[in-house]
């Protein structure tokens, strides 16, 4: 999903900008959602809920909080009430206000970014929740409707560069694992930010098998600061061809 109209226009720089954990402590959202199951259903049924959860992630790839409770609802034996309090949990998913879960500069780097390319949002999720995620947390309109939700983003690229065609691309993210595997497909034509938030970024076991980003920050406030005149494209560069 996207906010693009067409023909796309080949941009200079574009930003692909990751949510989870790089603008919103997603980090905290769950740990929210983990107390709430715990003071709802007890700690044998929060136990069975993430443990289904875990199950789906490996299964699609990306976190399905919502799959995960239904994929619950019909697995486990409950009684009529407790099946009601689960009703209640999803509203619990949907109506949470995700933006006070910003990052107190996410919003003050989007605007940064928009003076040196064109911000857009690159996640992964499904189609409900993700999505009502960005929404509500303001960073929708933030990015002026900017938005590609994929499954697995780092197999999309060519999909990304249709949508936003540029002569470079700077993807920032808490994941190393996917900054390597967009580096492989994109080279020289990709810069990647690393940014050291929420505990897939603090994995120091499962970074030291990959090789370092071209940049690598401790929060994403100090995008703010950070020079990255080296690494972007002189205006009245040649046209590249787009893909």
């Amino acid at each position: 999903m996207n906010g693009l109209t067409t023909p796309a226009m080949l941009h200079d720089t574009v930003f692909l900008m990751d949510v989870d954990n790089t603008l919103l402590d997603n980090d905290c959202i769950t740990q929210d959602l983990r107390n709430h199951l715990l003071s709802e259903f007890g700690s044998l049924s929060a136990r069975r809920y993430w443990s289904i959860f875990e199950a789906l992630r490996s299964e699609l790839g990306y976190a399905d909080y919502l799959g995960a409770l239904q994929r619950y609802r019909v697995r486990e034996l409950i009684d009529p009430m407790h099946d009601m309090r689960l009703l209640l949990m999803s509203g619990f998913l949907i109506d949470y206000p995700f933006a006070d879960r910003l990052y107190p500069s996410s919003l003050a780097v989007i605007r940064h970014l928009r003076g040196l390319g064109t911000p857009v949002i690159l996640s992964d999720g499904d189609v409900v929740f993700q999505p009502r995620k960005i929404q509500r947390s303001g960073l929708w309109l933030a990015f002026e409707s900017k938005v590609l939700i994929y499954i697995h983003k780092e197999l999309m690229l060519d999909a990304v560069q249709q949508y936003y065609p540029a002569r470079h691309y700077v993807v920032v993210d808490d994941k190393l694992r996917i900054l390597t595997a967009m580096k492989k497909t994109l080279g020289d034509r990709l810069t990647t930010i690393f940014v050291r938030q929420g505990h897939y970024a603090l994995n120091a076991a499962a970074n030291a098998t990959l090789p370092p980003a071209d940049i690598t920050l401790e929060s994403i406030g100090d995008l703010l600061t950070q020079d990255l005149s080296a690494v972007l494209p002189r205006q009245g560069m040649p046209e590249a061809t787009p893909p």
